[in-house]
């Protein structure tokens, strides 16, 4: 190969990269993956679940969330969201407590999340991926299913 097509080869090449930085410099989400409660290190101001395993894929610019939960009676729920971190209102569905949930991403670890019911804020979280990426604590607070106001703090660890 001659010097003029390796400089021609080297100049495509960084013309491809800044042209494509998404798929030249992907950061990876620590979020992406499979999250398992853990109840003993968990604090529930209600009846405290059964187990609870959330498994998050990329899907595009988002995040596709999918929540498996047995509640204290033994009742299995699964719930399916989209994390898009716009701010803005986005249907939810597989939990009766909500209907809608919007996400906005404070920094690389942390998000909060604002759940919905028929156009009604009843629950506001904080979530928080630990520094080595092993486990996320989320502090929810919000109007229980008894209609009284209560905080939990669920934490979960990568599986």
């Amino acid at each position: 190969m001659n010097r003029r097509t390796a400089l021609m080869s080297m100049a495509f090449l960084g013309l491809v990269a800044c042209t494509f930085p998404q798929v030249s410099f992907a950061q990876s989400n620590s979020l992406v993956g499979t999250w398992k409660l853990n109840i003993e290190k968990s604090k529930f101001s209600g009846a405290a679940l059964r187990s609870q395993t959330n498994t998050y894929q990329q899907d595009g610019q988002n995040i596709k969330g999918t929540v498996q939960a047995v509640d204290a009676q033994g009742n299995a729920t699964t719930q399916v969201l989209l994390h898009i971190y716009d701010g803005q209102s986005h249907p939810l569905t597989g939990n009766p407590n909500y209907d809608a949930r919007s996400y906005t991403r404070v920094d690389a670890d942390t998000l909060i999340s604002a759940s919905m019911k028929a156009g009604k804020l009843v629950q506001v979280a904080t979530i928080v991926i630990s520094s080595d990426g092993k486990t996320f604590t989320t502090t929810n607070t919000g109007i229980q299913p008894s209609g009284l106001m209560g905080t939990n703090i669920q934490v979960y660890e990568k599986q």
